[in-house]
């Protein structure tokens, strides 16, 4: 019997602003209820990466596959009705929006997913979005726009999350509220792409990871590898 078909994988990919090429053959792999951390230093091609993935850079060769489809020639709202949904970096929620008007405006149970993610999960979740349902996105601190645009992302019910810089500029103790989180997503078998920099937390969360340096894969493994051997560490993620 053959193995089935990953959920995104791409091969040899290449992407660029302009003449300025910044992705070299990227080969990726994530399978269904994978948790996969792209790793590597500021500049190393990670947002890059992401961009083409979800359809905002096309890519300059190489092909992209995701949901059994062909994407890297899809518009990015194509390829979101495909089930893929981001929290990028900076959160980006509205601010006269209140946190239950950003859930129920993204809503979407696609999928056929049995255990959609709707409002009362996510809240389950995120009991502080709960706290917060009528406050407007400026009213929110740091940490709990964070939480909303996860919640935001979760309510598409989508087939892979990717979360870019998931602990970006929070407060120690959000950062950790924020990895509970994602380790209960984990286990709802939520499919996760994550970036971030904090590797002693991903190794303990994530199956798989995928070092970056200078626009291509320089090592990849699970984290039992990547915790033995922190020569990586050094060589590859610290600055």
């Amino acid at each position: 019997m053959s193995a089935p078909e990953p959920l995104l994988s791409c091969q040899g990919l290449e992407a660029g602003y302009g003449v300025s090429q910044v992705l070299f053959g990227i080969d990726l792999q994530i399978g269904a209820g994978e948790v996969v951390s792209l790793l590597g230093r500021n500049g190393m091609g990670k947002s890059t990466t992401i961009k083409t993935l979800v359809g905002a850079l096309r890519p300059t060769a190489g092909g992209i596959r995701f949901a059994g489809q062909a994407t890297d020639r899809l518009k990015s709202d194509a390829i979101a009705r495909l089930g893929l949904a981001i929290v990028p970096e900076g959160r980006h929620v509205f601010p006269n929006l209140t946190v239950r008007e950003h859930l129920q405006a993204f809503a979407d149970h696609r999928n056929g997913l049995r255990d959609a993610w709707d409002i009362e999960r996510i809240y389950g979740v995120f009991p502080r979005l709960r706290e917060r349902q009528n406050n407007l996105g400026n009213q929110l601190s740091g940490g709990e726009q964070q939480m909303l645009a996860i919640g935001r992302a979760l309510s598409t019910n989508p087939r892979l999350l990717i979360l870019d810089e998931a602990t970006e500029g929070l407060a120690p103790v959000i950062r950790e509220e924020i990895w509970r989180c994602l380790a209960t997503l984990k286990a709802a078998g939520q499919t996760i792409l994550v970036v971030d920099k904090y590797v002693h937390r991903l190794v303990g969360l994530a199956d798989r990871h995928v070092i970056l340096e200078r626009g291509r894969v320089v090592w990849q493994g699970d984290s039992a590898a990547l915790n033995a051997d922190r020569s990586l560490w050094s060589r590859y993620l610290t600055v």
